[in-house]
């Protein structure tokens, strides 16, 4: 169970409809989370670590990131994030 991060271009990112899911913001914090659903998002402001049993990555602005269903992992979010999301 893997967290997956791509870099899609504009094009693919407006054909997707990225642009118009919602929008959640979080300030500089450190917390559990649990995905009961696959969730894509698409990184627009901030900086974050994410830690699973799997996986510890970085996401940055640019980047479309998937979180499957079922995964525990722990957010520190260094600066602010903003992103679209949506989930399955």
């Amino acid at each position: 169970m893997r967290i997956e991060i791509e870099q899609p271009d504009q094009e693919e990112l407006e054909e997707a409809g990225v642009f118009s899911w919602p929008v959640w913001e979080h300030d500089e914090d450190k917390f559990d989370w649990y995905y009961d659903k696959t969730e894509h998002c698409y990184i627009v402001e901030g900086e974050a670590t994410v830690v699973s049993e799997f996986d510890s990555v970085t996401i940055k602005p640019g980047d479309y990131v998937i979180f499957p269903a079922g995964l525990e992992c722990v957010w520190d979010i260094h600066s602010a994030i903003r992103k679209h999301y949506s989930f399955e």
